[in-house]
C-alpha cells in the first residue's frame, strides 16, 4: 500500500507526528543556548556567537507561539521556560534599574570612542566633546596622525590634559581630561593594546580614576584565549580604594561570562543602570547603527550614572557612548 493508500485517518497522525518533531527541532536550538548563557560556556566560536544572544532570545517566543497555536502542550512548556529564561537574561537591560547608583555629589560626564585606527572624523569628536560638556574623553585605536588630527580639530583647547599612548595600528590608546591627571600612565595589555589611565579630581570631587580599556578581540581562535585574559585582567571594582571608571571598547557585551564577572566585583554598566544596555555600538559602518553592545562605561557602584547616550562617528565602525555620572563630593 502506498503513502496515498494509507487510511485516513493514519494521514493526520503522521502530520502531528511531523509537527511535533519540527517543533522539537525548532526550539532545541534555543533551549541550548540558553543553557550556555546561563552557565557562560561560551567557548571557541562560541564567544562571537554570544554576542547575538539579544536576537536569539527574541527567536525563542517563536517556537513557543507555535506550540500554543499547534496544542503541543509539552514543547510549548519547554518553549515558554526557554523564552521566559531567555528575557530574564536580556530583557532588564532595556529597562531603567531601580538603583543607579548615588544621586549626590559632583556630575563628571564622559565619553568614549574607537576611532578606527584613527580615521574617524576629528571635527565630529571634537563636536560631541563640546556639545556634551565631556570633561574627559577615553580613545581607542588611537595613532599618531589621529592625535595631530585632533590637536588641529581643537580637542586640547577643551581638555588640555593628556595622557596619550598613539601607536600606529590598532593598539594605540588615549586620555584627554578637563582637570590634571595625577598618577597618569599606560599599560600594555597580554593581547597588545595600550589601556591609558590617569587619576581625576573634578572641583568639590574626591578622586577618580578612569582606564581606557581594549581587550584583545576575539576575531579568531589565536586570539581567544587572550581575550579571556585581558578581560580578567582588567583592574576589579575595590571598595577600599579610589572609585574606577572604565571605558572604551571591551569586545564583549553583558552576554559573555567574562564580562560580567568583572562587573560584579562591584561595577554597574552604565547603558545598563538607564535602561539603553540594548543600544547597539559595532558594526556602525555604511548607514548601520550597529548590532551589537561592546562598547561601555563601567563605573563604581560608588558613582551613579544620569544618562546615557550612544552617538554615530563618521569613519569610525564604534558608535561613542556619553555617560553622564555623578561622582562622590570631596569629604
Amino acid at each position: 500500500m502506498t503513502i496515498t493508500d494509507a487510511p485516513p485517518a493514519t494521514r493526520p497522525a503522521k502530520r502531528r507526528i511531523v509537527l511535533s518533531v519540527l517543533l522539537w527541532l525548532l526550539l532545541a536550538p534555543g533551549a541550548l543556548w540558553f543553557l550556555g548563557r546561563a552557565f557562560g560556556l561560551e567557548r571557541g566560536m562560541l564567544i562571537m556567537l554570544f554576542a547575538g544572544t539579544p536576537f536569539v532570545a527574541a527567536w525563542t517566543w517563536i517556537p513557543f507561539l507555535i506550540a500554543l497555536v499547534a496544542k503541543r502542550w509539552a514543547a510549548a512548556a519547554v518553549a515558554g521556560l526557554v523564552a521566559f529564561g531567555m528575557a530574564v537574561c536580556v530583557l532588564p537591560r532595556a529597562l531603567p534599574d531601580f538603583d543607579k547608583g548615588p544621586t549626590e555629589g559632583v556630575e563628571l560626564r564622559v565619553l568614549t570612542a574607537n576611532l578606527l585606527f584613527s580615521g574617524a572624523d576629528p571635527a565630529q569628536i571634537v563636536q560631541l566633546v563640546r556639545d556634551n560638556d565631556v570633561a574627559v574623553l577615553a580613545v581607542q585605536e588611537f595613532t599618531p596622525r589621529g592625535e595631530e588630527a585632533l590637536k588641529a580639530a581643537g580637542l586640547t583647547e577643551l581638555l588640555p590634559y593628556q595622557q596619550l599612548a598613539p601607536e600606529y595600528g590598532a593598539s594605540g590608546s588615549g586620555l584627554y581630561s578637563r582637570y590634571p591627571l595625577t598618577d597618569p600612565g599606560s599599560r600594555r595589555n597580554d593581547g597588545g593594546f595600550q589601556q591609558a589611565f590617569g587619576t581625576i579630581q573634578p572641583p568639590g570631587a574626591a578622586p577618580v580614576y578612569l582606564e581606557s580599556v581594549h581587550p584583545l578581540a576575539p576575531a579568531h581562535p589565536t586570539m581567544f584565549a587572550g581575550w579571556r585574559t585581558d578581560l580578567r585582567e582588567q583592574l576589579p571594582a575595590d571598595a577600599g580604594r579610589t572609585p574606577r571608571i572604565l571605558l572604551g571598547d571591551f569586545n564583549a557585551t553583558l552576554d559573555h561570562r567574562v564580562l560580567r564577572e568583572l562587573i560584579d566585583t562591584g561595577y554597574r554598566d552604565a547603558a545598563d543602570a538607564v535602561g539603553k544596555g540594548l543600544v547597539p555600538s559595532w558594526p556602525s559602518r555604511a548607514g548601520m547603527n550597529g548590532l551589537v553592545t561592546i562598547d561601555h562605561v563601567l563605573v563604581d557602584e560608588r558613582i551613579g550614572v544620569r544618562d546615557v547616550e550612544v552617538h554615530d562617528v563618521t569613519e569610525s565602525d564604534h558608535r561613542a557612548v556619553f555617560a553622564s555620572l555623578t561622582v562622590p563630593a570631596a569629604s
